[in-house]
Formats: C-alpha cells, sequence, structure tokens
C-alpha cells in the first residue's frame, strides 16, 4: 500500500525522470536494471525536504557535470512502491534502509553507496563531487 497520494509525488518523480531516471516500480525492473552490465546509478526518491533541496538536484547536476556517466540511471520511490524499494535495498545491504539514498553498481555489485546522513547533513556541491568522484572511479 502507498502512503502518499499518487498527484502528491508524481512532480517529485517527474524531477528526476525528465533528466532521464527510469521510476522502477516492480521488484523485477530492480533486478533487472541492478544486473545491468556496467554501471547503474540508483536513487531512493522521497518526499522528505532533503531529497528536494539535497539529493535530487545533486544527482541532476553530477549526471549533467560527469565526463563518464553510468551506464543507467534509475530511481524507486520509498513511501509508494514498497515491494520495489525492498528489492534495492536488499542490493544495497549491509547498508541500512534510508531515504533518500543513492547507490552505484558496477556489473551488478554495490561499489559506492551514499546514505542519507550523507546528503541531509552535506553542503549540495559535496554531494556533487562525491558521485562525479564516484562516477570517474567506476564508471
Amino acid at each position: 500500500m502507498a502512503m502518499y497520494p499518487e498527484y502528491m509525488v508524481a512532480p517529485i518523480r517527474e524531477d528526476l525522470t525528465s533528466a532521464g531516471f527510469e521510476q522502477l516500480m516492480t521488484p523485477e525492473e530492480v533486478e533487472q536494471a541492478v544486473k545491468t552490465e556496467g554501471t547503474v546509478l540508483l536513487a531512493v526518491n522521497s518526499v522528505c525536504g532533503c531529497a528536494a533541496s539535497k539529493a535530487r538536484p545533486a544527482l541532476k547536476m553530477a549526471v549533467a557535470a560527469a565526463d563518464k556517466k553510468p551506464v543507467k540511471l534509475v530511481t524507486v520511490f520509498a513511501g509508494m512502491e514498497q515491494d520495489a524499494v525492498a528489492k534495492a535495498r536488499e542490493h544495497m545491504l549491509p547498508y541500512p534502509p534510508s531515504s533518500p539514498s543513492i547507490a552505484l553498481f558496477k556489473d551488478g555489485e554495490l561499489v559506492h553507496m551514499i546514505e542519507r546522513y550523507h546528503i541531509e547533513g552535506n553542503e549540495l556541491h559535496r554531494i556533487v563531487d562525491n558521485l562525479k568522484g564516484a562516477f570517474d572511479a567506476y564508471c
């Protein structure tokens, strides 16, 4: 069951999908995306303020500015498609569930993780630099 009405989250989804992120709705879609050859950036989107003020802007800025980019950009929405989010979080273990959060996978393996506490207490440019550094290292 969804925690929020779709009309409320639709513009929040659009913030990332308009920037090239694919919205994953099912556990099967998550599994297929994470197992993609190459690098996959997975964002756990959220209605919270730090997702709006830091996570989504950092994701868009890092992808736009990076010379090396992930092959695939995907997102799941915390509090909405619970089975898809649960599957994404399985792939993020041993990190505890947090939203927003950002994971980079390479050939199906988690290689870089940015948890909520790295986002909410940080400056936007540092999150962007963190992501660009991960792209340079793994993409």
